[in-house]
């Protein structure tokens, strides 16, 4: 059965700009309350809920560092304060640093995991419980990375992280079933330049891709637009990647 998005509420982490915001948005084009996660920008996630009120919502801006229980207990509070409901959550916040595995110290091993994969863990924890509360259910959608599926040598942490991130999936799909709470994982390709590159770097991983062209976050939020309305899809690894992950010539 195909699930109205239409005034529901719905929080993504790490909306203020980039695939977070390409999401918030998409979700809001669909009519439903969107709650604006940053850690950092005021003004980029301003102009993101600006813009999502421009479609007829609402849109809640809040700051917390996901790495941290106390703020993130904070932050659902506060939903539940504003909103009194919440019926998606998508887990889109992200740390991308590049280090090579012996240069990595303890600090930026956690501040990595922190924001990728114990973040998206309290964040699932406080949103089923607030989902629960309210007795109708939910979903949940967690962002991936083929960096979790094809080791990164660059960014080993994120690549640990993002494999943790679609274990974490699989058994929060297994766990909270039963409370009407679907679990899925979108895994993305290349849909936006990694900082620092150069356009020759983007252009060729086009070339690589089976369908000669590289992704944008507009392709990630609709995955996630469809995740959450489609209620019989728990557990699932979505790639959206142009074929990349099926590319064996590589």
């Amino acid at each position: 059965m195909q699930v109205d998005l239409k005034d529901k509420v719905v929080c993504v982490t790490g909306a203020a700009r980039r695939v977070g915001r390409a999401i918030a948005l998409a979700f809001a084009a669909e009519g439903a309350h969107v709650v604006i996660h940053h850690s950092a920008s005021d003004i980029e996630a301003e102009a993101t809920a600006k813009e999502a009120r421009s479609m007829g919502v609402v849109a809640f801006v809040i700051k917390a560092d996901q790495s941290k229980p106390d703020e993130v207990a904070h932050m659902f509070e506060s939903i539940r304060d504003h909103y009194g409901r919440l019926d998606v959550l998508v887990n889109s916040a992200a740390n991308f640093k590049r280090t090579n595995l012996l240069d990595i110290s303890y600090e930026e091993w956690q501040e990595v995991m922190g924001v990728n994969l114990t973040g998206p863990f309290l964040c699932t924890q406080h949103a089923a419980r607030l989902m629960i509360e309210g007795g109708i259910g939910g979903a949940i959608i967690n962002i991936g990375d083929v960096a979790g599926q094809q080791p990164w040598k660059t960014r080993p942490h994120h690549s640990i992280s993002k494999a943790g991130v679609m274990m974490l999936t699989k058994v929060s799909a297994l766990s909270l079933g039963e409370h009407n709470i679907r679990v899925n994982c979108v895994v993305p390709g290349p849909v936006m330049p990694p900082v620092g590159s150069s356009p020759e770097l983007w252009q060729s991983l086009a070339e690589k891709s089976p369908i000669k062209r590289n992704g944008d976050p507009d392709d990630v939020a609709r995955a996630c637009v469809f995740l959450a309305t489609n209620d019989f899809v728990t557990g699932a690894i979505l790639a959206v990647d142009g074929g990349e992950g099926v590319n064996s010539g590589r």
